[in-house]
């Protein structure tokens, strides 16, 4: 896809919204943040995820979706921001990752998505959340509408990543954990431990769950997100561990790691 993409955009149809790129934000050496300005946001809710779509010069189009890293917004003009991991193969995440920049518009439809939610007027919490790699960007957007709230109750995040070097929005999180009410972090790294880590690099296992996940006894809604085979390995140790499958709810990345794959 080349730079010129983001230069020719078709004209939006009722569902396609242009998104103007206002800022460009490293998370680590192969994932980015874009935040995108979109003038008649519809608003969104944690959890959901756009589609962006690129067009080429000859008509070539590619769509992708991306998860929302924002807090919930209210409908009207707002910005909202995306997490992009790049592939090495992929057609659109290397352009969004390397090529983008401030002041180009791409074209976002959405907000999307409806079961892979957190509203907390609905659901207060208690709340588990364990993202694997990318999978951490729907989550954020869970701790982040968390912080707004005036009495929240309460979250906790448990991020299984290779390394330090690869965890997404990992020092915000580390900071919200120390000043966030409500909300705790845990981490666990499966390559690569910082020095002095009590825990040996490995694999996210039974012991994990039972020292960082909240307790069945207190119900939690869990939200566990990653790439497949992640996702349905956590939400076996979480069974087995004896909370209740009908408060799981998941997400699957694709080969993209992108919702929609």
């Amino acid at each position: 896809m080349a730079r010129a993409a983001v230069r020719a955009l078709s004209t939006p149809s009722a569902a396609w919204r242009p998104a103007r790129v206002t800022a460009v934000r490293p998370e680590t050496a192969t994932a980015r943040t874009l935040v995108l300005a979109v003038r008649d946001w519809p608003g969104h809710v944690a959890g959901q995820h756009v589609d962006v779509r690129l067009t080429a010069p000859d008509g070539y189009q590619a769509v992708r979706s991306y998860s929302l890293a924002s807090a919930a917004t209210a409908p009207g003009p707002a910005e909202v921001a995306i997490g992009v991991e790049r592939l090495d193969d992929g057609e659109v995440s290397p352009f969004l990752v390397e090529d983008v920049r401030v002041g180009d518009v791409l074209e976002v439809t959405g907000p999307l998505g409806g079961w892979f939610v957190w509203r907390p007027d609905r659901d207060p919490g208690p709340v588990q959340l364990v993202g694997g790699g990318s999978g951490v960007v729907p989550l954020v957007a869970v701790v982040r509408t968390h912080g707004t709230l005036a009495a929240p109750g309460p979250l906790r995040l448990l991020v299984s990543a290779r390394s330090p070097a690869v965890a997404l929005y990992d020092a915000e999180l580390v900071d919200r954990a120390d000043r966030q009410p409500g909300f705790s972090l845990a981490q666990v790294w499966t390559r690569q431990a910082p020095a002095g880590a009590a825990r040996a690099p490995g694999r996210l296992g039974p012991d994990d769950v039972a020292r960082s996940v909240l307790p069945p006894s207190s119900a939690p809604t869990c939200f566990v997100c990653g790439p497949t085979p992640f996702v349905e390995h956590v939400a076996g140790l979480l069974v087995a561990a004896g909370h209740d499958p009908a408060r799981i709810r998941t997400e699957r990345f694709g080969a993209a790691g992108a919702p929609a794959g």
